[in-house]
């Protein structure tokens, strides 16, 4: 395979580079493949980012090599992808929104292989449209155990009239999403944290909401920090850099709910690019205003 190729996508110019390159080397899995997974799931994953200031990490040597966070636009990235003002101390810095198909392949296309969105759109990091909760199984706990949490979780929100979807992180936790109508970023914070203690009030011998991490083996860390402003989350439908290719994949409830094996929810790429195409966008409500809860 040539060195660059030159393709047009959604009438961008774009050339690609180093396709042949092998990103994780224990499945031999290339630069392309990653290319090609992300265009066949942009249809259901581009609207969960758009309008967002992304960040990335990048990984030019694969999985295996040295690995960089990015925030602003990177050397060699096309003027034409999108980028929004993020304030930061006394200006603001550019951030690129990836909003289209060709920015995405574009990102891809520099080994920009996971994708971390915050839970705020455009520039507007003071007012929140998403609550999201981050349940990570600390030592001893599983995938298994971080779904018996979802459920209480969704219980929780249910009794103040939030709706919530679930998605793995692509790694050992979920991510649990509500949407909202845009919310002051500290009474998002503050509701978060008082969800979390709440439920290790009521669940103190599976639940834990203190950072500490000797509080916790044995437990799962609901972790409400993330819904702060200058913290992000890793996107849905991204690559995780994993020894195999792993995504950030949204879950059914059933599925969470008869979660016995953390195998049950682990997909590959392929996996979930035939999940989409069967049953579409499984976090398509997350995008409903009239699903929007207002605290």
């Amino acid at each position: 395979m040539p060195e660059r190729t030159v393709t047009t996508v959604d009438g961008r110019r774009l050339v690609l580079s180093n396709l042949d390159k092998v990103l994780w080397p224990r499945t031999g899995t290339t630069k392309a493949e990653a290319l090609h997974y992300y265009a066949r799931i942009a249809p259901v994953m581009l609207p969960h980012l758009r309008r967002r200031p992304a960040s990335f990490l990048r990984f030019p040597d694969g999985v295996d090599g040295e690995r960089f966070y990015i925030k602003q636009p990177p050397p060699g990235l096309p003027q034409w992808v999108p980028t929004v003002p993020v304030p930061s101390g006394a200006g603001a810095r550019r951030h690129v929104s990836v909003d289209d198909l060709p920015s995405l392949m574009a990102m891809a296309n520099l080994a920009a292989l996971e994708l971390h969105v915050p839970q705020w759109r455009d520039s507007t990091p003071e007012v929140h449209d998403r609550l999201v909760i981050d349940l990570d199984p600390g030592p001893g706990m599983d995938l298994v155990a971080c779904c018996r949490v979802a459920l209480l979780v969704r219980a929780a929100l249910a009794e103040d009239g939030l709706v919530c979807w679930a998605k793995t992180s692509g790694a050992k936790g979920l991510h649990l999403y509500a949407p909202l109508a845009d919310v002051p970023a500290a009474r998002v914070t503050d509701y978060a944290r008082a969800l979390a203690r709440r439920l290790e009030a009521g669940h103190g011998d599976l639940v834990v909401h203190r950072m500490a991490k000797a509080l916790r083996p044995g437990k799962v860390f609901v972790d409400w920090s993330q819904n702060a402003s200058a913290k992000t989350t890793a996107a849905p439908y991204t690559l995780r850099a994993r020894g195999t290719p792993a995504v950030s994949a949204p879950v059914t409830w059933e599925e969470v709910a008869s979660c016995t094996d953390p195998e049950q929810l682990a997909f590959d790429p392929d996996q979930v690019v035939a999940r989409a195409e069967r049953d579409g966008d499984v976090l398509g409500g997350l995008l409903n205003p009239a699903l929007a809860a207002r605290l």
